[in-house]
This record gives structure tokens, C-alpha cells and sequence, in this order.
């Protein structure tokens, strides 16, 4: 019998963040997830879902006709298969990026994958979940994000950069938790302090504010 993942939804839209932002792209998000980030958007992702083997979500990605997937959550490596996924999704020719909390351990995660790395700041409610092995996993083609609450999660996401120097390792993104950090504030305190990071902001909240399945 076919490994089966439990899915949430599967939909074609644009990226929304990353540094493939504005790309169509394919959504493939699994159900299930440890943690209970305070600001999490996707909680309708924590249960439900149907189970779907392997060959027929290989099926489904194909029918949209686009390069770029994303697997993401809940938190996908919460579900083992998710590693036989992704390695048949690189297989396929996606172009694959998989977002993580960083709270799970990443070594089986195929090397041709990028790993977008949500390290949790202490505003989201589970700073010690991280799992900070993983950062020596990154590659320069894998991304470490920071949603950014307020100033105390903007200076321990500062101190993290400095003291494990990930904009050496990565690309570093910093975002602010969709309306709880004033956007333009955030970015001034970048540019004040010169930090070598990317700002970002939620495309698909932009375009479609809080609608799931974009």
C-alpha cells in the first residue's frame, strides 16, 4: 500500500513570502502541528484533513502546471512522510521549498529542498521549542524567518542573527506579525541598524487578507 499524507489543502496561488515571493506556486499543506504560535493563521490546519497517498498528491501538483511547490503546515515534518514527499516532488523537477518551524529536526530533509526556517521569536509563544541544531543545516540557497511581534522579539531576533551569524549561513527574513507590528516601524529599525536582513510582508494577505487557501 502507498504511504498516505493527511492534507489539508492543495491550491495554486502566489507566493507570499520568501525570496520566491510573487511566484505561482503550488500550496501542498499538510495537517497537524505541535506547536500553538499565539499568531498563527492557519489553525484550521491542526486537524481534519484526508488521508492521500503519495502517487495521487503527485497527480494533483501536476494538474496545476506550475514549476514551484511549497509543502508547508500545520508543520509538515510533524508527519514522516512528508521526507518521501518532498524527495519525489525534487525528483518530478519542482522547484521545492519546504516551511518548517524549526522546532522538528530537519536532517532527513532532501538536500535539493530549500528550508524556509520559521525560528520562533518569544512574542509567538513557543521561543523554546526552537530547535537550534538545525541552523547548522542551512545552506546559502535555505531562508531563516523571524515574525516579528513587537521590539523585544525584534531585539532577540537580532541577537540570534549576530550570535549564530545567519546572514553568513542564509537568506534572513524578517516579518511583522500581520497586525501586531506596525510594518513601516519595522523596517526603520532595520535600516537604522544597517542589519543584512530582508524585510518582508505577506503578499496574499495584501491581495486577499485572511482567506483561506491563498
Amino acid at each position: 500500500m502507498a504511504q498516505r499524507l493527511r492534507i489539508s489543502e492543495i491550491f495554486l496561488s502566489l507566493q507570499g513570502e520568501s525570496t520566491s515571493v510573487g511566484l505561482p506556486t503550488v500550496f501542498v499543506r499538510l495537517t497537524g502541528c505541535p506547536l500553538r504560535c499565539r499568531y498563527c493563521d492557519t489553525e484550521y490546519a491542526f486537524r481534519g484533513g484526508e488521508n492521500i497517498p503519495l502517487p495521487d498528491l503527485l497527480e494533483q501538483v501536476a494538474t496545476f502546471q506550475v514549476r514551484h511547490v511549497t509543502v508547508t503546515g500545520g508543520e509538515p515534518l510533524a508527519q514522516p512522510a512528508c521526507l518521501d514527499l518532498l524527495r519525489l516532488l525534487c525528483e518530478a523537477g519542482y522547484s521545492v521549498s519546504l516551511e518548517t518551524s524549526g522546532a522538528l529536526d530537519t536532517t532527513g530533509v532532501d538536500a535539493r529542498v530549500i528550508k524556509v526556517l520559521d525560528l520562533k521569536t518569544p512574542g509567538s509563544g513557543e521561543v523554546e521549542r526552537n530547535l537550534y541544531r538545525n541552523l547548522e543545516r542551512l545552506g546559502p540557497g535555505d531562508q531563516v524567518k523571524f515574525v516579528i511581534c513587537d521590539r523585544t522579539d525584534y531585539e532577540w531576533a537580532c541577537r540570534q542573527v549576530a550570535q549564530y551569524r545567519l546572514s553568513e549561513r542564509s537568506e534572513v527574513l524578517f516579518s511583522p506579525a500581520w497586525g501586531q507590528q506596525e510594518p513601516a516601524l519595522l523596517a526603520q529599525w532595520i535600516l537604522q541598524d544597517r542589519l543584512a536582513v530582508r524585510f518582508q510582508l505577506q503578499l496574499h494577505k495584501i491581495l486577499w487578507g485572511d482567506a483561506p487557501g491563498r
